[in-house]
């Protein structure tokens, strides 16, 4: 225990903190789009997901529960490791070097509170306060129907993609699989996984907003 506490007050522990929970939210993200996919199947497809869902109340909120943990521990490690590279940079004896991580700290420091904000969004707009309670088809096409409403999950997902772009790459520079010989092959894996999610989750306020989705 005395162990795992020193390891988490350290930059490295924090990183890797971030890293798992990083992966358990990406994970998650990869399986909300899946399901999401049934908006294409239709009405009955998309509501029969939803209440499938709630029919395993204990998968429902131990899910929930394991991403609070995770959005948790990332938020706060990140927050951590902010403060901590602030306080650096106000030292005149440090030395900075602008590598590819911290370029993709920079970006995930600004992609992560744009996320913050459009998470709590999302689920005010179709969880908390649903416009039409337990008929999402219903939801999700009339709130795509609204082009500021498609533009703030357009931006979003946009946001998504490159914080998970960043997050993957540098997860494996974290755990220690960082090498020129492999470091091509974890751009094209994170680039991936990056552009499923990203241009998966698109597609629906886009088709929506064309009229292939409709009520």
């Amino acid at each position: 225990m005395q162990r795992a506490l020193t390891l988490h007050q350290t930059t490295v522990g924090k990183k890797l903190i971030m890293a798992l929970s990083g992966l358990i939210i990406v994970g998650f993200a990869i399986g909300h789009f899946l399901g999401n996919l049934n908006l294409y199947r239709g009405a009955e497809a998309m509501d029969g997901y939803a209440e499938f869902l709630k029919g395993l109340p204990p998968l429902l909120w131990g899910t929930r529960l394991l991403l609070l943990f995770a959005f948790g521990a990332h938020i706060a490690s990140a927050f951590s490791l902010w403060n901590r590279n602030r306080k650096a940079r106000g030292s005149r004896y440090k030395v900075h070097k602008d590598l590819a991580t911290d370029y993709a700290a920079r970006t995930m420091y600004w992609s992560g509170p744009i996320l913050l904000l459009f998470i709590v969004y999302h689920l005010l707009h179709f969880t908390i306060l649903p416009a039409h309670p337990g008929e999402v088809y219903r939801n999700v096409v009339e709130g795509f129907q609204n082009p500021l409403i498609a533009g703030v999950y357009i931006a979003g997902n946009l946001a998504l993609g490159f914080h998970i772009f960043h997050g993957i790459y540098s997860a494996f520079q974290t755990v220690g699989a960082n090498h020129p010989r492999y470091n091509d092959y974890r751009r094209d894996l994170a680039i991936a996984i990056c552009a499923v999610i990203t241009i998966g989750n698109l597609s629906f306020p886009i088709a929506v907003l064309a009229g292939f989705i409709t009520l």
